[in-house]
């Protein structure tokens, strides 16, 4: 039974119902419209944040996918594979999709406010490094890398134009009007944005290296056939491992530079003993040696 509340005198209370909310005091003064002012930039800002790193995340899982369809390939400095070719495009397409909506949110200083919800950017760097890398065997650059971006931004804003963005080296598509191409917002990639996209491009060589080597007993490289020493992976390894050696460490990031350049020193080592005992172990045999199956070295049963 539920007891009930009592007055001084002994005698029950009434019931009553709930209770109103208490009325909040207003306070208007000459500097409420600056506080509302500033609420409603805080609200912007975190309803922009969200978008970023929802559209950040959906780049970075696209291109690991480039990464790991380029993964299946097995040599250097060959056109890819018309399945792979497709593929990549598909995901090249989805990815301008993506940039074009958060273009215009990282324009100005917008573009370092939010550098770290902008993570997906190295992953679509080492994604477009390494593609260029397994066609031309060379680095690119970020001259280069620059009005790759541009053009993807530009598809992803006019999706009608289906022009395939692979080569870096193939010149863009003519606009018909060059006043749609002053409006289109840009995506920059900063300096760390290229420098850690490259120190993960180590690591996906190491993988390639380490699997076209099992599968088809030769180290990957390029230079044209009949070459006694085309220049093989490993040399790359090597130059861009001496490279990261030699550039300085930059103030506020030295912790994630250490990082990035221990594991680039160890996915080098990887190689070079990749690279070793097929040498060594290759010499040991004679070329084209194929193991005896037949087991005629194995004495016979009684």
């Amino acid at each position: 039974m539920s007891g009930f509340k009592r007055d001084w005198n002994g005698n029950a209370k009434k019931r009553e119902g709930p209770k109103p909310p208490p009325k909040k005091a207003v306070v208007q003064n000459q500097f409420t419209p600056m506080f509302e002012t500033l609420r409603d930039e805080l609200d912007q800002h975190h309803d922009r944040r969200e978008r970023i790193i929802k559209a950040s995340r959906d780049i970075t899982a696209l291109s690991k996918k480039i990464i790991f369809a380029l993964q299946r390939i097995r040599k250097i400095d060959e056109e890819l594979p018309k399945n792979i070719q497709a593929e990549v495009d598909t995901r090249l397409a989805d990815i301008s999709k993506l940039l074009a909506t958060i273009a215009p949110e990282i324009q100005g200083i917008n573009r370092y406010r939010y550098a770290r919800s902008l993570m997906c950017l190295e992953e679509l760097v080492e994604a477009l490094t390494f593609l260029h890398y397994l066609k031309t065997q060379t680095l690119i650059t970020p001259e280069q890398l620059s009005p790759i971006m541009d053009e993807l931004v530009r598809k992803g804003v006019t999706p009608s134009e289906d022009v395939a963005m692979t080569d870096v080296n193939e010149a863009a598509a003519p606009i018909p009007e060059r006043s749609e191409e002053k409006e289109i917002p840009r995506v920059d990639l900063t300096q760390d944005d290229y420098l850690y996209g490259v120190f993960d491009l180590t690591g996906e060589m190491m993988r390639f290296a380490t699997t076209s080597t099992a599968l088809t007993g030769t180290m990957a490289g390029g230079g044209a056939e009949g070459d006694e020493q085309p220049r093989t992976i490993v040399e790359d390894m090597h130059e861009l491992g001496s490279f990261f050696e030699m550039l300085p460490v930059g103030s506020g990031n030295k912790f994630q530079w250490e990082k990035k350049l221990e594991v680039t020193r160890q996915s080098v080592q990887k190689v070079e003993r990749l690279g070793y005992d097929r040498t060594i172990r290759g010499s040991e045999r004679p070329k084209g040696w194929i193991p005896d199956l037949g087991g005629g070295d194995q004495p016979e049963e009684e």
